[in-house]
């Protein structure tokens, strides 16, 4: 925590000392910092949403002071904010949320309720969903109209030595796969104080929060990838196999070489998107680039976290038995890197979100416009042949889109995922095109080569698909004449 204060984790960003390169300046701090912290990063994305939303809200009451404590560079007084709004019986489904807001005299109102998953029960605050109890019974929320929801800011503790105020008390801490450090808990409100944000749009002024998170979710997803294969080419050059380091085996160098171009492709794409947030908080960003960075944003976060496992799974593997072994730290990575394909939204979810959002020309035009400045910006016949292989990508993802449109309804949510991973893949193949072209006067064959190993991987995911078998096959209708067989 005072590391985070001192850099500027949270501040750098606010202090818009680089303008519009301000968010990169503080992610790429973030992409160094959080991957060696325990996952403090999941606490640290909380904190930066919530004051991006309450600036957006124009700090209303008494939370200037707060923006104040989460932007501080004194440890002593740097404030975290959680966020809590996953209840028992729903997480994605906010419909479903019980928790009751009761307004006070005073202009406070009062919380009842459980959070099931909280991200974290140490912090100074937190942004809280509920469903207002009103005056009038017409104006009265009903269960199953997330956008009746209220947002409220739930102050927890001044320091980190209290307990909680009156009306918060912790159930229990949760028992994880992995981020074990960060204290992941089931609140109990009962009566808490809280002061209204929104009352009625809840979940509409809570996307910043949402959205920042998701950007921090790849970048310490591109983070643990880099952390890992730090850790295994390391070890790869000082473990010997019949008389030779293994990096020197052709199997196990074409394996890193597959992985770190899986990283890098990650990290542009991440970057791109941190890139464009940057230029919308200081107000620079184009109405194209707009689009982009909606579409761009669950593409991130779900391609990388998806990414981060398969290279980290690697990482275990690629150190043998001691991979498996607790008291190396390396299936640590692998249990805290699951995470991220989990929090804030999995990666069906973010499918989802993903085809919701490219179903609008606006922003499919986006990024074939994206695609096409990537075209314009590389020389080499190599890249131009990536970029290429990029868009037709591309093209077969929206051609697949338009066609399953045509199909019954399940067609197009069973295919999300594929097409999903497809842009986003396109885009990073793209991406590490045009850097290429950038650094081949200082890296010469090695960008290319990146370009290549992604290239070779695959990135057009769409395939034909009858729905009807997938069912079937979910469910295992043959099982029983299997084992009969």
């Amino acid at each position: 925590m005072d590391v985070a204060a001192e850099y500027g984790i949270i501040a750098s960003a606010y202090e818009q000392k680089h303008g519009a390169h301000s968010r990169v300046h503080q992610m790429a701090k973030a992409y160094l910092f959080s991957t060696s912290t325990d996952m403090i990063g999941f606490l640290m994305a909380t904190t930066d949403g919530a004051v991006r939303t309450l600036l957006d809200l124009g700090q209303p009451r008494d939370t200037a002071e707060a923006v104040r404590h989460f932007t501080s560079r004194d440890p002593a007084s740097f404030w975290t904010c959680g966020q809590w709004r996953t209840e028992q019986a729903g997480g994605t489904d906010l419909s479903r949320i019980k928790t009751r807001a009761v307004p006070n005299d005073d202009g406070t109102w009062s919380l009842h309720g459980r959070k099931w998953f909280t991200s974290s029960s140490v912090a100074n605050a937190a942004l809280v969903l509920a469903y207002p109890d009103r005056s009038s019974a017409d104006e009265t929320a009903s269960d199953g109209d997330h956008e009746g929801l209220g947002l409220f800011y739930v102050p927890i503790r001044s320091d980190a030595d209290t307990p909680p105020h009156e009306g918060i008390g912790v159930n229990r801490l949760k028992e994880n796969l992995g981020a074990r450090k960060i204290p992941v808990s089931e609140i109990a409100l009962d009566g808490a104080r809280a002061l209204p944000l929104e009352t009625r749009h809840g979940t509409r002024y809570l996307t910043p929060m949402v959205e920042i998170a998701r950007i921090w979710n790849a970048v310490m997803a591109t983070g643990f990838m880099r952390r890992g294969l730090a850790l295994a080419r390391d070890f790869s050059r000082k473990r010997e196999a019949f008389g030779t380091p293994i990096i020197e085996k052709p199997l196990h160098y074409d394996t890193l070489a597959s992985m770190q171009a899986t990283f890098e492709g990650a990290f542009q794409l991440t970057f791109r998107t941190v890139e464009l947030l940057g230029e919308l908080e200081n107000r620079t960003l184009s109405d194209d680039g707009m689009q982009l960075l909606r579409a761009l944003t669950p593409l991130a976060k779900l391609l990388t976290a998806k990414q981060a496992v398969g290279v980290v799974g690697e990482v275990v593997e690629a150190f043998g038995g001691a991979g498996y072994v607790e008291e190396t730290g390396i299936p640590l990575l692998l249990r805290d890197v699951q995470a991220l394909t989990i929090w804030e939204g999995t990666t069906n979810v973010m499918s989802l979100i993903a085809l919701q959002l490219l179903r609008r020309e606006r922003r499919l035009r986006a990024v074939r416009n994206e695609l096409q400045r990537y075209r314009d910006a590389v020389e080499s016949p190599v890249l131009v042949e990536a970029v290429d292989t990029a868009e037709d990508a591309f093209r077969s993802a929206v051609t697949w889109l338009a066609e399953a449109l045509d199909e019954f309804p399940d067609a197009v949510e069973a295919g999300a995922r594929r097409f999903a991973m497809t842009i986003g893949k396109s885009l990073e193949l793209a991406l590490l095109a045009r850097h290429a072209q950038w650094a081949m006067p200082n890296e010469g064959n090695r960008a290319v080569a990146v370009v290549e190993h992604l290239a070779a991987q695959g990135i057009d995911e769409i395939a034909a698909h009858r729905t009807y078998d997938a069912r079937m096959l979910a469910h295992d209708y043959t099982a029983q004449s299997l084992f009969r067989s």
